[in-house]
């Protein structure tokens, strides 16, 4: 007869999680979540199998999270080229300090190697930056795909602070994402 849970799966995943970003998806074992979890190691393996397993839910846990976080910000932006900015100004207030952004690009490995969390990935690019093109839409400058551009130069900005962090990485985006839109917002000549 299994052993009774003493902790509900989302606590367990959310544990898992913090080890990542804390010690990289290496330092995710059994005996570590245990150790975090006060669940023992048996139960552990018996609830997720293995630690690929693990790692999959845990991962597909924190895309459910970002995906609650980009639609509660989607609901409260408008959709002007100013919302847009915003959207993505609020999606990076969870990167931190520079150690924790670096940190979490080793889990970011695991979700390219994972074709169902690259899945994820894919799906919520899409999401972002179909919302992004209603945000952009009244720009002189629009085109098809304005969206999915604003959301890799959101990215580029993020990877360009993270040599140079002296500012907030919200600070640092807005500006970018500002310039970003100033540019479009020019009438093109001709």
């Amino acid at each position: 007869m299994p052993r009774p849970k003493t902790m509900p799966d989302e606590e367990v995943l959310a544990a898992a999680f913090a080890l990542m970003r804390a010690d990289g998806p290496d330092g995710l074992t059994f005996a570590a979540l245990a150790a975090r979890t006060g669940l023992s190691g048996a139960t552990l393996v018996q609830r997720f199998e293995n630690k690929a397993k693990l790692i999959q839910r845990a991962l597909i846990q924190a895309w459910d999270g970002l995906d609650g976080q980009t639609a509660e910000l989607m609901v409260s932006v408008p959709r002007t080229p100013e919302g847009a900015v915003a959207l993505l100004v609020g999606l990076s207030g969870d990167y931190g300090g520079i150690d924790s952004y670096a940190d979490d690009l080793r889990i970011l490995r695991e979700d390219l190697r994972d074709p169902l969390l690259r899945a994820r990935g894919a799906k919520w690019r899409d999401v972002l930056s179909g919302v992004l093109d209603e945000c952009l839409a009244g720009l002189p400058a629009a085109s098809p795909g304005l969206g999915l551009l604003m959301a890799s130069q959101w990215q580029g900005s993020l990877l360009w602070w993270s040599f140079d962090p002296k500012m907030p990485v919200t600070a640092f985006v807005e500006q970018s994402l500002t310039r970003f839109v100033e540019a479009f917002a020019r009438r093109p000549e001709g």
